[in-house]
């Protein structure tokens, strides 16, 4: 027998050392002649990947519409706040990534969940007295949506189900397929703003439900929740023990007339995992650097999920280190003043667009009170030629060159969402010829029911 001995990933005087025996029996195996096994190709894409389904990326893919040649085309559907460079980040955020990348201190790898200096300086930005936070409670991660996949992976198992807002991000339901996690939808009400309906979703929890997925401020609603409904929230998964993945990725992103509300401020018993990063506050979204904040007064995660999320964190080894170089920085110098401004343009581009659409027959946009959206209802019994929200924003795209996301997309349809990030001139273009779409397609009482009646 030979012996062998390899080193593994050891320094100084004690590495560890793995004692390898092989057994040399003479006998060698010829290539093509495994026994009972004829050679073929057979690669086939795995489950995971066919369990992953991003209905936005399917009905946007599907639409296969031109826009009209006459018309320049005006994008409302994505939200990046990069896009029309109308709203770009501020000089100290960017000064701080090109002077961590000349120092030449953070080209190797980090700790899988972020250097501890960078993690010190999120826990020291978010830290309060209502929902202390220290370095040990903050993992950092891939952006916020790599944020939302490892808290969802540590909280639930497949068979298991989550609850999750309608209408709401799509990624949500993305993730979740992916893992075989069931997702049960409940219902957001426009009449009340968007807020929670929170009887349906009550009745939603069984013995599988592993978390509650709760966004505020909300994608795609542009809604804020008020302290008392956050309560009301907490109230009902402090009653049926069930966890919250509070998605925050636009907190303090709210307008000037109202409060945002941290729900893990304001929880007693209830455990949150938060997820949060840089990309919308800090208008960097390709930087991905995002973050999940622990929070658990009552140590009822305890170590293993805090365990769970650390042995996670290492499939992909932590985020860019040339962000993470740049966080306190960023965190602890970028100006009040930006803040202000972006919310300005964010609260006027609103303001415009709400009226706007409110004077269309047919339409009835629901008022943002923060994020970067609007939801507009279409009353669809006066466009009988459409059959939904997906063809009546086809047609849109094909006549007047603005593309809007249908509601569909975020499981709630005859609705269509605006993003609002654009430059004012272009908002007010973009509902100029929504407005002359409606005028040219909307149908009163009879006129709707004489084209019923002609199909």
């Amino acid at each position: 027998m030979d012996s062998y001995l390899i080193q593994v990933n050891g320094h100084g005087d004690h590495a560890p050392m793995l004692d390898v025996h092989l057994k040399n029996t003479g006998n060698i195996i010829s290539p093509g002649k495994v026994k009972g096994r004829k050679p073929r190709w057979a690669v086939r894409a795995s489950e995971m990947s066919k369990k992953t389904f991003n209905p936005v990326r399917a009905i946007v893919d599907s639409m296969k519409v031109e826009p009209n040649p006459k018309k320049a085309m005006i994008s409302l559907s994505l939200g990046d706040p990069t896009v029309f460079g109308n709203l770009p980040t501020n000089d100290e955020v960017t000064q701080a990534a090109k002077e961590v990348l000349d120092s030449g201190q953070y080209n190797g790898y980090a700790p899988s969940v972020g250097y501890q200096s960078c993690r010190e300086a999120v826990a020291a930005y978010y830290n309060c007295l209502e929902a202390p936070l220290t370095a040990q409670d903050v993992i950092l991660t891939s952006g916020c949506s790599q944020a939302i996949e490892l808290a969802l992976a540590v909280l639930a198992n497949p068979g298991q189900n989550i609850l999750v807002p309608r209408p709401g991000f799509s990624l949500y339901k993305t993730l979740a397929l992916s893992m075989g996690i069931e997702v049960k939808l409940y219902n957001l009400l426009p009449e009340k703003a968007w807020e929670i309906d929170l009887e349906h979703l009550e009745s939603l929890v069984d013995e599988k439900t592993a978390c509650l997925i709760v966004n505020n401020p909300s994608n795609p609603c542009g809604s804020v929740f008020s302290k008392s409904h956050l309560q009301e929230i907490l109230a009902v998964a402090s009653r049926q023990c069930v966890p919250i993945l509070a998605d925050e990725i636009y907190g303090d992103m709210v307008f000037a007339d109202c409060k945002y509300e941290p729900i893990a401020t304001l929880s007693t018993n209830v455990p949150i995992l938060s997820c949060g990063g840089l990309a919308k506050r800090w208008l960097v979204p390709g930087w991905r650097m995002g973050w999940i904040l622990i929070h658990d007064r009552r140590d009822i995660f305890g170590n293993e999920i805090r365990d769970g999320l650390l042995r996670l964190s290492q499939r992909i080894l932590g985020p860019c280190t040339i962000v993470q170089g740049a966080l306190e920085r960023i965190l602890h110098r970028t100006p009040p003043e930006f803040y202000h401004n972006t919310l300005s343009i964010l609260k006027s581009n609103a303001d415009l667009c709400y009226a706007a659409l409110s004077a269309i027959p047919g339409l009835h946009p629901v008022r943002p009170a923060g994020a970067m959206y609007l939801m507009v209802e279409i009353e669809m019994e006066h466009f009988p030629e459409f059959e939904n929200d997906v063809e009546f924003t086809e047609r849109l795209i094909s006549e007047q060159s603005v593309f809007c996301l249908p509601a569909t997309c975020f499981e709630y349809p005859n609705f269509f969402r605006v993003v609002i990030t654009v430059p004012e001139e272009m908002i007010l273009e973009a509902c100029s010829r929504i407005q002359e779409f409606c005028e040219m397609h909307y149908q009163g009482a009879e006129g709707a029911q004489d084209l019923e009646c002609d199909k």
